[in-house]
């Protein structure tokens, strides 16, 4: 009886409630080609006039007559098209065509490919712990750690664009530099500085400069040795900032930016 009353109390289980979450990528992208497919319905269809490099003549626009677009049909093989549409002898773009390929399936397998040996590298957490390795190996000589990890980032951007990827290194860099005797943005500007200045210069960054080249129909080596002297002199001239900064901070605390700004706030 006891047991059958303590069941009976217990609420029954409530369900869960729905969060809302964002949808994928790949559902924002479907849409948006649902609306462009949409939008052809509805604004007028126009052409301009193009010079010998194939580019539009301000001034010359006109209007034609309107090809709206199958809303559902070609929002499916929209994709498909863009991977490996054909372009025809009357402009049209479709799989079942002769012509020149139109589609970039190329550049799609490229990232995919990049993208997966990216992903695998991350997962094993190899980058981490190379960075993790410095840290600790540097211990008590901060101010190496500056212009040597600021390096390393920079190298980790030149070479594969490496920005949103360097997030997880935030806590770590910060707590170091803090407890180092420095501030927050010494921290933060060794990561944003240090990959931003890498993925500016994009020396063989393969998402970047790769893709680029190839719709410019040139070799990812050319202006190579700009871009190498880009990486260097930015580089240099951000770990000097952030060094000085960094200087300034450690002997002075009050002259810290982000105190400042606390204070001021």
């Amino acid at each position: 009886m006891t047991a059958a009353a303590q069941v009976a109390d217990k609420p029954a289980d409530q369900p869960a409630k729905r969060h809302f979450s964002l949808p994928s990528a790949y559902t924002i992208l479907f849409v948006l080609i649902v609306l462009a497919a949409a939008a052809t319905w509805v604004i007028p269809a126009g052409t301009y006039k193009l010079d010998e490099n194939g580019q539009p003549i301000p001034g010359t626009y006109s209007q034609v007559e309107p090809n709206p677009q199958r809303i559902v049909v070609d929002s499916l093989m929209a994709p498909i098209n863009g991977l490996y549409g054909i372009t025809g002898e009357d402009g049209s773009v479709s799989i079942w065509n002769s012509g020149e390929l139109f589609g970039a399936i190329d550049v799609a397998l490229f990232i995919l490919v990049i993208g997966g040996f990216l992903g695998v590298t991350m997962r094993t957490g190899a980058i981490q712990t190379g960075i993790a390795r410095v840290v600790g190996r540097l211990k008590g000589r901060e101010s190496w750690m500056i212009p040597i990890l600021m390096a390393v980032f920079a190298l980790g951007g030149t070479t594969y664009g490496m920005a949103e990827e360097s997030l997880a290194f935030y806590t770590l860099i910060i707590a170091v530099m803090v407890a180092a005797g420095y501030d927050r943005l010494v921290g933060a500007s060794i990561l944003l500085l240090g990959c931003g200045v890498g993925t500016l210069a994009s020396t063989i960054n393969p998402f970047a400069t790769g893709i680029a080249s190839g719709f410019a129909g040139t070799s990812i080596s050319d202006g190579i040795v700009g871009r190498v002297v880009l990486l260097v002199v930015g580089t240099t001239m951000a770990i000097v900032f952030v060094m000085r900064y960094a200087r300034r901070v450690k002997a002075d605390p009050s002259r810290s930016m982000v105190t400042t700004f606390v204070i001021s706030g």
